[in-house]
């Protein structure tokens, strides 16, 4: 399976057999300059209805849209959207937001979308064992870098790759990767937008990856 960070809370997952999928699909402008998605796919998951997560009419084809607290199966694959909440306020300042969990080629990968909140042990529970965690860390809109680390505490994925932060690609006031990793061991810069992982072949303890925008 290869994860490839297109920018934001958006990850391009494509299995061995290249069924492909997309996690947040943004537009350009707004304060966002990330490369345009133009790859077609099978799958785009949407965590919640803003217009920075919800850009699917401009993905190329007709992929099965995927939203909300649902199980289901999508060309083999399983997904599981658990419910969550947007801010600390059990949304009423930015509503809800759904987490996606789902395995693909034999390794789980969850994606927090914009998580805003510490997880319960209800929530703790239902998403389980991680191997490859795609956790918000910017602040403002979602937990920040230290409460990210705190969900990173909770969960003990294996790999915690960062996403919706502060980069060149986006100029919103928010944490930056730097502030993130700052007091982390264990992290590895690839240097890629992109990387490989394989049931069998994971970090025994937890590994904060940072991914580079694609360009």
């Amino acid at each position: 399976m290869k994860v490839k960070w297109l920018g934001h809370a958006s990850f391009l997952i494509s299995s061995d057999i290249g069924t492909k999928i997309i996690t947040d699909p943004y537009p350009q402008g707004g304060g966002l300059s990330y490369v345009r998605v133009n790859e077609t796919v099978d799958i785009a998951i949407v965590s919640h209805d803003h217009f920075d997560h919800n850009n699917v009419s401009s993905l190329p084809g007709r992929p099965e849209v995927i939203t909300g607290s649902v199980t289901k199966n999508v060309k083999g694959i399983q997904f599981k959207g658990i419910f969550s909440y947007h801010d600390e306020s059990e949304g009423k300042e930015r509503g809800t937001n759904t987490i996606f969990c789902l395995s693909v080629d034999g390794v789980k990968l969850c994606h927090l979308g914009d998580l805003g909140h510490r997880l319960d042990k209800e929530q703790i529970d239902e998403i389980g064992n991680v191997d490859i965690l795609l956790i918000p860390i910017g602040g403002v809109f979602t937990i920040d870098a230290k409460m990210a680390g705190s969900v990173i505490d909770d969960l003990k994925p294996k790999v915690a790759i960062p996403m919706h932060c502060k980069t060149p690609k986006c100029n919103w006031p928010l944490n930056t990767i730097e502030d993130f990793v700052t007091d982390k061991k264990n992290v590895s810069n690839i240097n890629s937008s992109e990387i490989e992982f394989q049931a069998g072949k994971l970090p025994q303890t937890t590994e904060i990856v940072v991914l580079e925008p694609a360009s």
